[in-house]
């Protein structure tokens, strides 16, 4: 009788919409996967984030053209029933307050134009007749449609689900294993356990820097959010998510400062008649909680914009510690030097529209396929002068 050899599976590091993404298409592809967690699906960033998947609110550039085939894809699978009932569709009024925003916010239309997102400015009559609720401090309005919203914690549970899979939860992996004369990555090393890989994706968000040898190309990221009580009425004259541009400032102005806010206000209408409101992007917290400054700020700027909002009381509040590249580009690809070993990480707030993207195009590489969308200008190799473990 014949031996038979079994090759080990993939190993994909982390069950946040990324990991769980890529492992998914890689399993729904029939390649043996397991998906392995230090705590539980969408247990991170995942499961603190807005839902937003929007190409208005991308900083313009290779973040931008993601986006927007991120939220195509959406669209796609939604259509395909992957999605169906999970994301919804629905546009994007970008609004300025002042002459100096209405100024970055007509670089930002050209951006967004030249991605083919369909965009279009909404005279004053139109403002009036679709969002009465804007302040009238409101200087101008853009439109962007084919937007959307979808809620990370269950995209995650829909696509374990759809592929059959067990996540390993509370599971860390402390260290990479490696084979000495290939130099290929052999494994994962579980407590006092090893478990082979023919591969291993690291989409460990906060994580994946000390796993793949980059430790100081990554930080944090807190950004504090609200729900207010529901108000059916109220939300339904509002047809879409409202964003400030002075979150587009927020996002070209990091300014480094470790106590510095970087608020920018957006106003999400929800399905359950409320709506969530933020947010802050503090460089280099590390706590996932709120503090009543950033909440009465937060609250106060929500109403300016809406002046409606100020007479609703605030149910919840919840922070989230998010992964930025100190770039501002995330990694996705592979690491140089080391043909099957593959890193997704670093999404910031980006990461409820980049995810199913960037997991089928992680599951693209690993199985040695050409992906969809030039990741290039995310290649983890551009820290090529920096230590990589290998």
């Amino acid at each position: 009788m014949r031996e038979q050899h079994f090759s080990p599976p993939v190993i994909v590091i982390g069950a946040g919409i990324v990991g769980a993404s890529t492992a998914s298409f890689l399993a729904l592809a029939g390649t043996p996967v397991r998906l392995l967690d230090a705590s539980t699906p969408a247990s991170g960033a995942t499961g603190a984030a807005d839902g937003a998947v929007s190409v208005a609110s991308k900083r313009p550039g290779p973040m931008m053209t993601m986006a927007r085939a991120g939220a195509a894809l959406y669209r796609e699978l939604a259509q395909e029933g992957l999605f169906q009932g999970l994301f919804h569709r629905r546009p994007t009024f970008l609004v300025a307050t002042s002459d100096a925003e209405a100024e970055v916010l007509s670089d930002h239309s050209k951006a967004l134009a030249e991605v083919g997102a369909p965009v279009r400015w909404l005279t004053r009559d139109m403002v009036t007749d679709r969002l009465a609720l804007l302040s009238r401090k409101t200087v101008a309005v853009l439109e962007v449609e084919d937007e959307g919203h979808a809620i990370g914690y269950s995209i995650v549970s829909r696509l374990i689900s759809a592929a059959g899979l067990k996540v390993e939860r509370n599971s860390p992996v402390a260290a990479l294993e490696y084979d000495g004369r290939s130099g290929r990555v052999s494994g994962v090393r579980v407590g006092e356990a090893v478990i082979e890989a023919s591969a291993v994706v690291v989409a460990a968000g906060g994580g994946a820097g000390k796993l793949i040898g980059l430790p100081d190309v990554s930080r944090p990221r807190r950004g504090q959010q609200l729900v207010t009580e529901r108000a059916p009425a109220l939300n339904a004259g509002l047809p879409g998510s409202l964003l400030s541009c002075s979150y587009l400032l927020s996002k070209k102005h990091q300014g480094g400062q470790v106590d510095a806010r970087g608020y920018g206000v957006v106003i999400d209408p929800l399905d359950t008649g409320q709506f969530l409101i933020g947010s802050t992007r503090e460089e280099g917290r590390t706590i996932p909680e709120n503090d009543i400054e950033a909440v009465a700020h937060l609250a106060a700027s929500a109403g300016d914009m809406v002046p409606a909002l100020g007479r609703l009381r605030i149910l919840r509040c919840f922070a989230g510690i998010r992964t930025a590249i100190c770039d501002g580009l995330p990694m996705v690809g592979r690491m140089p030097g080391v043909d099957n070993l593959f890193v997704a990480a670093g999404f910031e707030g980006d990461g409820i529209c980049l995810g199913p993207l960037t997991g089928r195009i992680v599951a693209d590489l690993v199985r040695g396929e050409e992906p969809e969308v030039d990741v290039s200008p995310f290649d983890p190799g551009r820290f090529a002068g920096r230590s990589i473990a290998a």
